[in-house]
């Protein structure tokens, strides 16, 4: 994967509904469309794109997904980095994101 552009932003963690939803941040309106406008192609799969993310001190290899309801990318964050970084539902999260 090549890193092309780094986003930084700070967004809430929100957890999905479904019953042991995971929990994400919605990436800003603005750099979503911007991503999906230049980068579109780099998409796999149910508009998969991959990414380096960077919470805090923790850096790590992962994707982030469009979702049409939202038109916006979402960014999972998966258990042992929520631990890591003790995060929980309301928090603000700075993001450092490299697509």
């Amino acid at each position: 994967m090549s890193i092309k552009i780094t986003y930084e932003f700070s967004a809430p963690i929100w957890k999905h509904s479904a019953t042991g939803g995971w929990y994400f941040v919605s990436l800003p309106i603005e750099f979503s469309e911007e991503i999906r406008q230049n980068m579109k192609w780099q998409e796999e799969g149910w508009g998969r794109m991959k990414a380096k993310v960077k919470i805090s001190g923790t850096l790590w290899h992962t994707a982030i997904w469009y979702d049409t309801k939202l038109n916006a990318y979402i960014l999972p964050l998966k258990a042992d980095i929520r631990k890591k970084e003790k995060i929980e539902i309301g928090n603000i999260l700075n993001v450092e994101l490299m697509v």
